[in-house]
């Protein structure tokens, strides 16, 4: 089936209409008959039905030709949807109703008075131009509402070539869209991604006989052979594949329409894009991701990876222009990656709901595939059960979405998310996918430079992630032998953790029932049993060592900084005293340094003990003078700096708070997961040094828009804190937060 057999119907069914037409002698003047919605766009399906109306100026009569009219059509066969409506009323009908007026804009003349039809055309499409910024809002809550019900044509298991999200519903909304003027959808991209779409509908109606738009799996063997492909596997990846770019370029225009909307109308505004330098390179211009002038991508690998994660985190676009250009022009990776790369990757999968988006730009620009060549095999695949509501690629996008909810729960938030990535990327082949994954897992982990640690975690919750329900739901969790079998095959704590969250988002991500609460309840009691058994710190207390300078013996501060492509480390190392924690991450948030990780500890010396902190941060220039001077500032007047740090309305999600009283000796551990926010660190450094308690080493990291932070806490110069104490602290820091 092709546009020229398209076009065949489409005149065929012009003639039929004119015919009938001349035949009831309808007048030339005053009524004429128009083909709406897609037989007025020319795009006749084997089993579409013919869209018309007969239209009539105010003051005259079409009498009996609206009588008999229809008679024709009928007895020729046709299907037929028609309707008599004066010119006034189509145009209030246009303005009553979004869908109605999404209908008309294709209005095409068939017969009679040529000029009526002409009057129709413009009256309609200069009433949507002049009403585009209020009518819009409801177009896209009619699409949505389309979206959530029918799902996306590129992961459902069933599609809806038209009503599902990239179909070609959403290819008329978007030459809608473009229609208006606000913004420009002229890609060649959407208009061949159409016209494959209606190639392919064509055949299906030419397969099934009847006029469906939905394709059940058995079909798709069948419809192989009309898209002279091999087998049903390569004929769902074309068209889902269809249907992936057709939602990129929805989307896409659907977040440039929200950024006309919510600026203002002036001319100058609207023709000015205003550029938010972000760092590193980057700017935001209107909602999207670009390039600055300083970006230099043949120089910086790692362009391309901080551009998706700052993208992803805003919940932005990553313009697909920068996107290409990246592809081509960066410089390659190292194998292994830098460490920015690695902490760019997990803050991008950490991003939550803003890395579907992102993602699918760095698949449809080709940019995914300099970063994860493992990823084509698993790219467009369908899951052999029903039971997945998604293909493998989009299914492996939303557990990492799920877990990016769940990475306040583990100690090595990195490790989680990128299992998630992966735990079925050994999927299209004859071998176990779990089995098969794992060494893959493990070669992608290696390259993004993990240590062997993370790797070997890495690999085993790949190998293993389906153990935890396997073994809750087909034995007793109760049993300590099911125990044992889960503790033979992941021996300690921090694997269980991680396993448990994984099998979570791994559920939550298959289907909206797939993590129902009696699935939930047996994975989590079982889990609960293996980690009494294995027991064991999460996170262990730092023991490092620092060169003190020798300022700091006479009572001063230092501070040093390190810069290095896209990032830098500062280390503060002062007299230490109760709240110096405090004051530092003050000084930083005033500063506007975006700290990514921070490792914090005390040590002897003979001047007294000495604070060390040493502070990853985002790309910064920061004078150690200025530091310094704020940091005098900021002690001498701490509160003053809180004040200024606290935000409205506290945290977006509830901060989690929790004493882990068991898991060192010489220390209470307090344990904070929080969003990531400025000055969020100071508010519970400052908190603790409210009431005298001392931060004798921690554990401070961003992992995307949230921050995981680990606190050693002592009495200033004595040990752990009582029980009273650790509760008061842990209330002080979650009041401070909220």
């Amino acid at each position: 089936m092709t546009a020229s057999e398209r076009k065949a119907r489409t005149t065929a069914a012009d003639e039929l209409c004119r015919s009938a037409y001349a035949a009831c002698e309808g007048p030339e003047v005053g009524v004429a008959l128009v083909a709406v919605g897609g037989y007025g766009r020319g795009e006749l399906a084997p089993f579409s039905d013919l869209d018309v109306v007969l239209v009539h100026d105010i003051g005259v009569d079409p009498g009996g030709v609206a009588e008999q009219l229809w008679y024709p059509l009928w007895d020729s066969g046709a299907r037929l949807d028609h309707s008599v409506r004066s010119l006034p009323e189509m145009v209030a009908a246009a303005a009553g109703d979004v869908k109605v007026a999404l209908g008309l804009l294709d209005v095409r003349h068939l017969a009679g008075d040529p000029h009526l039809s002409l009057r129709l055309r413009t009256t309609v499409l200069a009433d949507w131009r002049r009403e585009a910024r209020s009518r819009l809002p409801e177009v896209r809550s009619l699409v949505a509402k389309r979206h959530a019900v029918v799902g996306e044509l590129a992961h459902v298991s069933v599609p809806d070539i038209k009503e599902a999200e990239g179909g070609l519903r959403d290819a008329t909304v978007l030459k809608a869209l473009g229609s208006t003027w606000l913004v420009d959808v002229s890609s060649p991209e959407l208009e061949r991604s159409r016209q494959a779409l209606l190639d392919f509908r064509d055949l299906l109606h030419a397969e099934t006989h009847r006029p469906t738009d939905r394709v059940v799996p058995e079909l798709w063997d069948r419809l192989a052979v009309g898209l002279e492909l091999p087998d049903a596997l390569a004929a769902q990846r074309r068209v889902r594949e269809l249907g992936r770019r057709m939602t990129h370029l929805s989307r896409l225009t659907w977040r440039r329409v929200g950024a006309v909307l919510a600026r203002p109308t002036s001319v100058r505004s609207a023709r000015t894009p205003a550029l938010e330098p972000i760092g590193s390179g980057l700017a935001l211009s209107r909602g999207e991701v670009v390039l600055d002038t300083r970006a230099r991508p043949d120089r910086d690998p790692v362009l391309l990876l901080r551009a998706a994660a700052a993208a992803a985190t805003r919940d932005a676009v990553l313009a697909p222009a920068t996107a290409s250009r990246l592809a081509r022009e960066c410089a390659p990776l190292p194998d292994p990656w830098p460490i920015e790369a690695r902490h760019a990757m997990v803050e991008l999968l950490a991003s939550g709901p803003g890395l579907q988006g992102v993602w699918e730009t760095l698949e449809e620009t080709g940019a995914l595939t300099l970063l994860l060549p493992e990823w084509e095999p698993v790219r467009l695949l369908p899951h052999a059960s029903i039971v997945h509501r998604f293909t493998v690629d989009r299914h492996l996008i939303e557990t990492c979405i799920e877990a990016s909810v769940l990475i306040r729960r583990v100690a090595r938030p990195d490790v989680l998310l990128v299992s998630a990535l992966l735990h079925d990327i050994g999927k299209g082949g004859f071998t176990d996918h779990s089995v098969a994954g794992e060494p893959v897992a493990r070669t992608v982990a290696q390259r993004m430079g993990f240590d062997d640690r993370a790797v070997e975690l890495i690999a085993l919750l790949v190998r293993r992630h389906l153990l935890l329900a396997q073994l809750a739901t087909s034995r007793d969790p109760e049993d300590p032998a099911t125990v044992d079998s889960l503790l033979a095959l992941v021996p300690d704590a921090e694997a269980l953790q991680l396993l448990l969250a994984l099998t979570e988002a791994d559920a939550r991500a298959t289907a909206s029932k797939a993590w129902s609460s009696w699935r939930a309840g047996l994975v989590t009691r079982l889990a609960e049993r293996a980690l009494e058994r294995a027991g064991g710190p999460a996170v262990a207390e730092l023991h490092e060592w620092a060169d003190v300078p020798a300022e700091v013996g006479r009572g001063q501060t230092w501070i040093g900084v390190d810069t290095s492509p896209g990032g830098a480390r500062i280390t503060v190392v002062a007299p230490d005293r109760v709240g110096l924690l405090a004051d530092v991450a003050a000084t930083l948030a005033l500063v506007r340094v975006g700290v990514r990780s921070a490792r914090v500890w005390a040590q002897d010396h003979p001047s007294g003990p000495v604070g060390v902190s040493v502070w990853e941060v985002d790309e910064v220039d920061p004078d150690p003078v200025v530091l310094r001077e704020r940091l005098a500032v900021v002690s001498a007047d701490r509160g003053s700096a809180t004040r200024r740090l606290v935000g409205p309305g506290g945290s977006r999600l509830e901060p989690l708070v929790a004493v882990r009283a068991e898991e060192s000796w010489r220390s209470t551990v307090l344990e904070v997961r929080m969003d990531d926010r400025p000055g969020g660190l100071h508010l519970v450094c400052a908190a603790l040094a409210a009431h005298k308690i001392s931060v004798r080493s921690a554990h401070l990291s961003r992992v995307g828009p949230q921050s995981v932070d680990v606190f050693y806490l002592q009495e200033h110069a004595a040990g752990r804190l009582s029980d009273e104490r650790a509760a008061e602290a842990a209330h002080a820091v979650r009041a401070a937060l909220t």
